[in-house]
C-alpha cells in the first residue's frame, strides 16, 4: 500500500532492498562498510561487491552522501547517507539530516536518475525522533523538488506501519503549509 502526496512523492511500507527504483538511500555509518538496520540489510542484499566498492570511498562525514552501484539490488545505485546521531537537537542535527536528503537528491539528478527511495535516516540506532526526522525529510525533499525542473519520483520507504502513519501525518502538515 502506498500514499501519494502529489505526483512526485509517495510514502510506502516496504523493505527498501526490494524496491525497483533507480536509487535507494542507505542510512549508513561513517565507515560506509555496513552495520545494522537498513545499512546491514542493504549490504547483505547487494552482495560482497558493494562492500568492496565502499572500501574505496574513504568513508563519509555526517551529512555527506556517496554513491555506489546497486549490484544485486533491484536498484541501479545506492546513495550512502551518513545521518546525525541525535544529541538533543542543539548540535546541528537538523541541518546535517537535511543535508543527507539534499545531497542524495542532487547526486541522483546529476547521474540522470529519476526515482529515489529514502529510509527514515537516523531514526534507528542514531536515535533521531521520527516525527522531527520525517518533517525535516519531507520539507527538504519538497523544497528540492520545487527548485528543480527534473522530474524526480521520491519514495519515503517506511519499514513499519507505525512509521508510515507518522510519515503520513507529517505529510498532511507539510502539505498544508
Amino acid at each position: 500500500m502506498s500514499t501519494w502526496l502529489d505526483g512526485r512523492i509517495e510514502i510506502v511500507t516496504a523493505d527498501i532492498t526490494t524496491l525497483a527504483v533507480d536509487v535507494i538511500v542507505n542510512a549508513a555509518n561513517p565507515s560506509l562498510l555496513g552495520g545494522g538496520g537498513v545499512d546491514g540489510a542493504i549490504h547483505r542484499a547487494a552482495g560482497p561487491e558493494l562492500l568492496e566498492e565502499c572500501r574505496t570511498l574513504g568513508g563519509a562525514r555526517p551529512g555527506e552522501v556517496k554513491m555506489t552501484r546497486g549490484y544485486r539490488l533491484p536498484a541501479k545505485a545506492v546513495a550512502h547517507a551518513v545521518g546525525p546521531i541525535w544529541r538533543g537537537g542543539s548540535h546541528g542535527e537538523a541541518e546535517t539530516l537535511a543535508s543527507c536528503y539534499r545531497q542524495a537528491l542532487a547526486l541522483a539528478e546529476q547521474n540522470g536518475y529519476r526515482s529515489i527511495a529514502f529510509p527514515s535516516i537516523s531514526t534507528g540506532a542514531y536515535g533521531y525522533p521520527i516525527r522531527q526526522a520525517a518533517h525535516i525529510a519531507q520539507t527538504t525533499v519538497r523544497d528540492y523538488l520545487e527548485s528543480t525542473q527534473v522530474p524526480l519520483h521520491v519514495i519515503f520507504c517506511c519499514y513499519t506501519p507505525g512509521d508510515t502513519a507518522v510519515y503520513e501525518e507529517v505529510a498532511r502538515e507539510v502539505l498544508s503549509r
